[in-house]
C-alpha cells in the first residue's frame, strides 16, 4: 500500500476530515489533499507529526527507499536556502560600499579615505548614480532575505539575476570612476555571489 492510501485510511479509521487532520498536524488542508492524492510527500518533520499522531512508525508509512529520497530532496533544498539567505546577506554588505572610507578626498594636499556620505570630489551625476546602485543592492538583499525568512519561492531567481546586473554595473562604473578601493570591495562581493549560485546549481 502506498504512503497516500495507508494516509487516507488512518484518517478514516480516526473519523477525521482533512481540514481536522490539518489543524492536528499544524499544516495546510492542501497539504493534506496534496499528500493523499499522491501528488507529493511531506517533510521529515512532517512525517515525524503524523507518525505520533496515529501511533504508528514512519516505517509503516514509507519505505526505506523513499524516505531516503525524501531526506535527500530536503537537504538539497535546505542548502539551496542557506544559499539564497546568503546571497541576501551579501547584498546586504554593499551598505559597507557606503559607510567604510574607500574614497579619496583631497584636503590642501593631503589626500584621506572617506565614506561615500564625505566624499566631495564626485560631481552631482556620479554621486546620484552611487546612491541608486548602493541602496539598490541593499534593498535587493533586505527582499532576499525577507522572502527566505518567509519560505517564498516565487520571484527569487529574478531577484538573482537583477542582483547580478546591478553589481556588474556598479563594478563596471566604480572601475569608469577609478575608484580602487571601491571596486575591490564591490569585485568581491560579485565574486562571492557568483559562488553562491554555482553552489546553489551544484546541489540541484
Amino acid at each position: 500500500m502506498e504512503f497516500n492510501e495507508k494516509l487516507q485510511e488512518l484518517r478514516k479509521e480516526k473519523g477525521l476530515t482533512q481540514e481536522e487532520l490539518a489543524e492536528a498536524l499544524y499544516v495546510s488542508r492542501t497539504a493534506i489533499s496534496k499528500w493523499e492524492s499522491g501528488r507529493g510527500y511531506p517533510s521529515i518533520d512532517s512525517l515525524k507529526e503524523i507518525s505520533k499522531f496515529f501511533s504508528v512508525t514512519i516505517d509503516d508509512l514509507l519505505s526505506g527507499e523513499k524516505l531516503i529520497s525524501i531526506a535527500e530532496k530536503e537537504n538539497k533544498s535546505n542548502l539551496q536556502n542557506i544559499c539564497d539567505l546568503l546571497f541576501g546577506i551579501v547584498d546586504l554588505m554593499s551598505v559597507t560600499l557606503i559607510i567604510l572610507p574607500l574614497y579619496p578626498n583631497p584636503v590642501n594636499e593631503y589626500i584621506y579615505s572617506v565614506p561615500l556620505f564625505a566624499y566631495t570630489e564626485l560631481t552631482l551625476i556620479s554621486r546620484i548614480v552611487y546612491w541608486i546602485m548602493f541602496v539598490s543592492l541593499i534593498m535587493i538583499g533586505t527582499v532576499k532575505v525577507a522572502l527566505n525568512q518567509m519560505k517564498i519561492e516565487k520571484g527569487r531567481k529574478l531577484l538573482t539575476s537583477i542582483s547580478f546586473v546591478c553589481s556588474i554595473i556598479t563594478v563596471l562604473f566604480l572601475a569608469m570612476t577609478r575608484e580602487a578601493y571601491a571596486i575591490v570591495v564591490a569585485f568581491l562581493l560579485l565574486v562571492i555571489k557568483a559562488t553562491l549560485v554555482l553552489g546553489k546549481r551544484n546541489a540541484t
